[in-house]
């Protein structure tokens, strides 16, 4: 229902169905909804503090916003005011790669104090087409690199395909002047416009060795977005990662993977420790965070929701969802006993 109005009040059907394959999305959402928190009582919550420090910066709470591209496909505004409602609201953006407006441009929307910025990066066979993107990030501020792992061809979305999806005539890859690296070619023949960019200029001979080249090329920490095994995970520490993302990309790559709240305390175990573990996919509601907190994550990521949020109202709309899991994630930590966001904590299946 949720998408249904989001659809409505973007007037656009391509975008939202592109974003995702509605069906597992609601998988994901379920499978969330399968967790049981188990609550205390008779604890003082009558001040509950949620701000902590992620990656070296200081955020409001454990919630933050995920990389989703062409946000200018949601609002004329598009990254520009999802970057500018975190800041109001105290938590971090991750820009993607791609976006429909600049690493410089966000920057300069979403910066400077009370502003955290991390960008993340697909790894182009181009590498020095990668490096510039982390040097312009590097020098516009942002904070972190979080590196997508799952995606060396694009998973098969009936929706593009059937669409032959591509951008508006009007929007493009800002970061990438070339027609050919800006998405902004005339035609892409029958198949899904952005399988074939993914094809002609992503590199799938991706490898540890490129985690390790990203690291000798850059000051900035460096997390691995989407690990989903406990071996990765191991593989991605020794390779000393920063941190970990729990993702399946929204579901949208390879089907028949699991839920990422269920694989969460496998990769929380398997690190032990060693660096911090975050988590992406299903998160809806206060309760969904409070269980990614639970099981190990030391913060949650939201894509969709942004998104639906920035259809309908701009800036606006996304401060509003923000401030909304806020409150959800503070209610629901009161009612479970806890006054901060740092604990062990009983669920169940």
């Amino acid at each position: 229902s949720i998408m249904l109005l989001f659809c409505l009040k973007s007037g656009d059907t391509t975008w939202p169905s592109r974003r995702s394959d509605l069906w597992r999305g609601l998988v994901s959402f379920v499978l969330v909804c399968r967790w049981c928190l188990l609550p205390r009582v008779l604890r003082d919550v009558s001040s509950v503090d949620m701000s902590l420090s992620v990656l070296g910066q200081r955020l409001s709470m454990p919630v933050c916003v995920a990389s989703t591209a062409m946000q200018r496909m949601a609002h004329a505004d598009g990254e520009v005011a999802t970057a500018r409602a975190c800041r109001a609201v105290g938590t971090a953006m991750m820009l993607s790669s791609w976006a429909t407006s600049t690493i410089e441009e966000v920057s300069e929307a979403g910066g400077g104090p009370g502003g955290v910025l991390w960008m993340q990066l697909y790894i182009y066979k181009d590498r020095e087409l990668s490096l510039s993107l982390v040097r312009r990030a590097e020098q516009a501020g942002y904070q972190a690199i979080f590196l997508t792992v799952d995606t060396p061809y694009l998973g098969l979305r009936w929706d593009d395909m059937r669409n032959r999806f591509k951008l508006p005539s009007h929007l493009s890859m800002s970061n990438f002047l070339a027609p050919s690296l800006s998405f902004s070619e005339g035609s892409y023949g029958a198949d899904s416009g952005l399988a074939v960019y993914v094809s002609k200029a992503i590199d799938p001979s991706l490898s540890w060795e490129d985690v390790l080249w990203l690291k000798r090329n850059t000051h900035l920490p460096v997390i691995l977005k989407g690990v989903l095994s406990e071996e990765d995970a191991r593989k991605a520490v020794d390779c000393g990662v920063d941190g970990i993302l729990v993702s399946n990309h929204g579901a949208r790559q390879l089907d028949g993977v699991p839920a990422t709240l269920d694989v969460l305390s496998e990769v929380v175990r398997a690190v032990g420790g060693r660096c911090d573990i975050f988590l992406d996919g299903g998160i809806r509601r206060g309760t969904d965070i409070l269980k990614a907190l639970a099981l190990g994550a030391k913060a949650v990521f939201v894509g969709r929701p942004v998104l639906w949020g920035l259809a309908c109202g701009g800036e606006e709309g996304v401060t509003e969802l923000l401030n909304l899991l806020k409150e959800e994630l503070r209610l629901a930590m009161a009612l479970a006993g806890l006054s901060f966001p740092f604990f062990f904590f009983k669920l169940f299946l």
